[in-house]
């Protein structure tokens, strides 16, 4: 019986072991994302599998040209993948951007509702950023700044 609750005791251990690794990394360092929606295609379409890594957003090193997932801010139940048109204190969207906040649009613009609908976005709200489409494969691959591609 002793061996047995030590068999035990010691795979417990190591599940919870991974388990607060596993947490970490998808709280703090990227996360695994399946998106849905016509707003950023042709870049993105539904059911592409991407990695958003969240160093860039903890570090304030989003650029203009980022491709972000954020939480909606009509509905924080929702989360939204759009594209980073300005930055603060910039005016390239016909509207200028207040400190804190960015302004987000799809690459879609003719089916995404963004931030020419709800104005600019603030930074908190702002997971993580597009780093790599995983899925599906004849499209995986990096994303680079300031291109609508892959």
């Amino acid at each position: 019986m002793k061996r047995f609750l030590k068999i035990i005791t010691f795979g417990l251990g190591r599940i919870v072991k991974w388990g607060c690794v596993a947490h970490m990394l998808f709280e703090h360092v990227a996360d695994v994302v399946i998106l849905s929606g016509p707003s950023m295609e042709p870049t993105i379409v539904s059911n592409d599998v991407v990695i958003a890594e969240k160093i860039s957003q903890k570090f304030k090193m989003l650029k203009k040209g980022d491709i972000v997932i954020a939480k909606s801010p009509r509905r924080p139940d929702q989360f939204i993948c759009k594209r980073i048109i300005a930055a603060e204190g910039s005016s390239d969207c016909k509207s200028w951007v207040p400190r804190g906040h960015v302004w987000l649009e799809g690459d879609n613009r003719s089916n995404s509702i963004d931030s020419r609908v709800y104005g600019p976005v603030p930074q908190g709200l702002i997971i993580g950023r597009v780093a790599v489409k995983v899925w599906p494969l004849g499209s995986a691959g990096f994303f680079n700044r300031q291109t609508s591609n892959v």
